[in-house]
């Protein structure tokens, strides 16, 4: 048996997330940032979606590091692939740093207003498929952005088209909104992800098995896991597929990292055989012995 950290994406965010972390990291990031990053996670600085994203990044890596054990599994929602990335021993913190700013801005860029995403509970996938071929124009843009479980999924697009998607699922499910800015994992950002992906540095193999989420399998070439970083932004996350995925891998114990508990109730229903959890709320210790115990049954 096998263990799983997760990293989740935007939406996870709230103010006040960088404060606690310890002043080592804290300086470590600001330092590679060149400016301070606890200036990024009050209410207004992190309506922007540079800011969002650098404080997943820092707070992913500052709990995974403060576990001090080794997982056999990472794996990230969106922009939680670059902390995952980092704990895999593939990319430096300083140069994720970096990259993930860049990251922010391009995407903040692309479309500065009038889009973002939509998460839809209730309908099937091919439901939401029908409904979006039936909506999508030049003029309503709109995609299917992740498929999260069985009957969750969420879209992108235009502030338009979401609105309709949402009117046409009344009865049947509930359309809420989420707290990200831009219209991430669709064609839309393709530009923004070719700019990325001339900017990246050279890549490490990981050290820990790396699970790709949008090819919802592992990724074990640096010019491959370099494409899977720069390019996720513009690429359907199938995050049922990727829980699935470390299941059948014999994962047993997914642990998510801060912040929030959203990726631990997706999984829920996969690892029904196994645990699932997340570290807000649970005692360090207790979280080490598992992975500690599930490391010695791995042996």
């Amino acid at each position: 048996m096998s263990s799983l950290l997760v990293f989740p994406g935007q939406g996870a965010q709230r103010s006040g997330m960088l404060q606690a972390l310890p002043a080592d990291i804290v300086q470590e990031a600001s330092d590679a940032l060149g400016e301070d990053v606890r200036l990024l996670d009050s209410a207004q600085a992190l309506e922007s979606t540079r800011a969002v994203q650098l404080c997943l990044l820092i707070a992913g890596v500052a709990h995974a590091r403060q576990l001090a054990c080794t997982p056999d599994y990472v794996a990230g929602l969106s922009i939680g692939a670059y902390p995952a990335a980092v704990i895999a021993g593939s990319l430096g913190f300083a140069d994720a740093i970096k990259l993930v700013s860049l990251r922010g801005e391009l995407m903040q860029q692309a479309y500065p207003q009038g889009y973002g995403m939509t998460a839809l509970i209730g309908p099937d996938l091919s439901s939401v498929e029908a409904l979006l071929a039936d909506i999508h124009s030049v003029q309503t843009p709109v995609y299917l952005a992740n498929i999260n479980a069985d009957n969750q999924t969420v879209i992108a697009g235009s502030n338009e088209a979401m609105k309709r998607v949402a009117e046409r699922i009344k009865g049947n499910g509930v359309a809420k909104r989420l707290a990200v800015s831009v219209p991430s994992h669709c064609p839309l950002l393709e530009q923004p992800a070719q700019a990325l992906f001339q900017a990246f540095v050279p890549l490490k193999a990981p050290r820990i098995t790396y699970l790709s989420s949008t090819r919802a399998r592992p990724i074990h070439n640096p010019e491959q896991l370099r494409d899977d970083l720069a390019f996720n932004m513009c690429r359907v996350v199938d995050w049922r597929g990727t829980v699935q995925s470390a299941y059948e891998r014999g994962v047993r114990l997914q642990i998510e990292l801060p912040p929030g508990a959203v990726l631990t109730g997706l999984s829920r229903r996969v690892f029904e055989q196994g645990t699932v959890i997340a570290c807000e709320g649970a005692r360090l210790d207790s979280l080490q012995a598992l992975l500690q115990e599930e490391e010695r049954r791995h042996r």
